[in-house]
């Protein structure tokens, strides 16, 4: 952790998994290793403040315990030139700390940099306005969303509900979408994943990894999801993979898409472009078993949490 001597850390109490005591907690982490640390405890309405005034006093290492979206928004704010930046797991589903960490308590990830981190290059992608650093899900599997996010909230009868709406969906909006250089292709869905989920690129890659599902019914959708379950998914026959840069996918109607977790309702083009230095993270020596696993259960498998 060489040159880090000055931390700011930020943490969201209202965040997904965020426990009362976190920020002292922290504290008591960073006093035991030789920096000068401030941490702000964000109640509602004012994280994004608290994310400004860290940035304003210029330190080494910016540490956010939150969810994705918070995360996001720290590489953004930090960028290439700016602070390092460590996303430690406080939200719901925690798929940029979970690439970087692995699935693994907060407090031991920070306890691990603190002590042997090293800098690493955070790539992403983009599409239109919206930045993703995990991974991108267009099509069909975005339209589970809803149900999931109910099944959280302990509504069952609405979960069950908009599984149904889902599932008459899902084989009905079929996508176009050309990878890169390749030929225009079709399917229900198509995934992209930075550098940092993808266990097929190293983090320094220059470029997305792309695969196009094109499922012909209930049943393949099924042969798929067993096969996410297993980590061998690249190897079904319905799978389309691909490196690019860019891409295009479109559709009759507006595409549901899901952005490290997140559901976004994108228009009837989109345009996907990777992104090659979003920002700079203090990870582990060792890399961790990655989230890759996550993003593939949640595109493949409906029935994934």
């Amino acid at each position: 952790m060489g040159g880090v001597k000055t931390v700011q850390a930020v943490i969201n109490l209202a965040s997904g998994s965020v426990q009362p005591g976190a920020a002292e907690e922290a504290q008591a982490i960073f006093d035991r290793y030789p920096v000068e640390a401030q941490v702000c405890a964000s109640t509602v309405g004012d994280l994004e403040a608290c994310l400004q005034a860290a940035l304003a006093k210029s330190p080494d290492l910016l540490v956010v315990l939150a969810g994705d979206g918070t995360a996001r928004r720290a590489a953004e704010l930090c960028g290439p030139e700016g602070p390092l930046l460590a996303p430690l797991a406080g939200g719901t589903m925690n798929m940029l700390p979970h690439a970087i960490y692995g699935a693994r308590p907060w407090q031991e990830a920070l306890e691990e940099i603190l002590a042997q981190g090293v800098e690493r290059p955070l790539a992403g992608g983009r599409i239109g306005e919206h930045l993703f650093l995990v991974a991108a899900i267009l099509g069909a599997p975005a339209l589970w969303a809803p149900a999931r996010e109910a099944i959280r909230e302990g509504r069952a009868g609405v979960a069950l509900q908009r599984a149904r709406t889902a599932w008459r969906r899902a084989f009905s909006r079929r996508l176009r979408y050309v990878i890169g250089e390749g030929e225009r292709a079709k399917g229900e869905a198509v995934i992209f994943m930075c550098p940092t989920a993808s266990r097929a690129l190293a983090d320094e890659a220059q470029a997305l990894e792309a695969a196009g599902l094109d499922l012909h019914g209930a049943r393949e959708a099924f042969r798929l999801g067993l096969r996410a379950a297993m980590g061998d998914w690249r190897d079904d026959p319905a799978v389309d993979l691909g490196l690019c840069r860019q891409a295009r996918v479109w559709a009759a109607h507006g595409i549901p898409a899901l952005l490290d977790g997140e559901s976004v309702e994108l228009g009837a083009l989109a345009e996907i472009e990777f992104v090659p230095h979003v920002a700079r993270i203090l990870a582990p020596r060792d890399e961790p078993a990655g989230a890759e696993g996550d993003v593939a259960r949640s595109a493949l498998n409906p029935d994934a949490e």
